[in-house]
């Protein structure tokens, strides 16, 4: 027995109604609970370390969420503040030398403190580009971030190669993932959307693409006017 259209149109019309609204909330729903998840996390690991008659539960009676972040915050901004003076870059680097007398706790150390330098202080290059690579044979494209011109022994060994540059390809949808690939300058196509819009097309395998004209009425902006020699 076929099933009555009326009934189909309004199943099909619910089901709209309801992805519409899921697409609607969804964002907001995954980013309280991200936030959520990242203050309480946070909170649990500064808490305990603050003495229980200084909780917000001891002090006005409630568990007061975000303490914990507020805590870190000030912390965090002091103790930049300290290891700008002398007193401070001594204790640093007096540490540092205890660190570096422990065989393993030294390589993981070493290997964190250039990743934050890189990411929070920035004091090397980040990621220029969002660029196009074949990979993993010819004919099929991957994107990729340019991290930046391929140096130092890599460099020159693959100096006859041309010039070479440093890219990392991420996994989908895990961006975190992925693999650095040293590939000649000619064989990669470089990209004009941003590296956030070049991540956001990453993780969701595809499903969201930049607005092209966004893209065209940014590099519009950019592009610096050229003056007439014969006027």
């Amino acid at each position: 027995m076929s099933q009555d259209p009326s009934k189909r149109g309004l199943i099909a019309a619910l089901r709209g109604n309801f992805i519409a609204g899921l697409a609607v909330i969804a964002p907001g729903i995954l980013t309280v609970w991200l936030v959520w998840n990242v203050v309480t996390w946070i909170d649990g690991l500064v808490l305990p370390l603050i003495p229980r008659g200084f909780h917000p539960q001891a002090v006005v009676g409630l568990d007061v969420p975000g303490v914990g972040v507020i805590v870190f915050v000030v912390f965090t901004l002091v103790m930049g503040y300290f290891t700008k003076g002398l007193i401070g870059r001594t204790l640093v680097n007096w540490g540092e030398r205890i660190v570096e007398a422990m065989p393993v706790i030294r390589s993981i150390y070493n290997a964190v403190k250039q990743i934050a330098d890189t990411i929070l202080a920035r004091t090397a290059p980040t990621f220029d580009r969002a660029c196009l690579v074949q990979y993993p044979r010819p004919g099929i494209w991957a994107m990729a971030f340019i991290s930046t011109t391929t140096r130092g022994e890599i460099g020159d060994r693959l100096s006859s190669h041309g010039d070479m540059v440093s890219i990392f390809l991420p996994t989908t949808p895990n961006p975190t993932s992925g693999f650095l690939l040293f590939v000649p300058r000619h064989d990669v196509i470089e990209l004009d959307m941003t590296i956030e819009d070049a991540a956001k097309l990453v993780i969701s395998a595809g499903l969201v693409y930049p607005d092209s004209r966004k893209i065209r009425a940014r590099d519009d902006g950019d592009a610096q006017p050229v003056s007439d020699p014969l006027t």
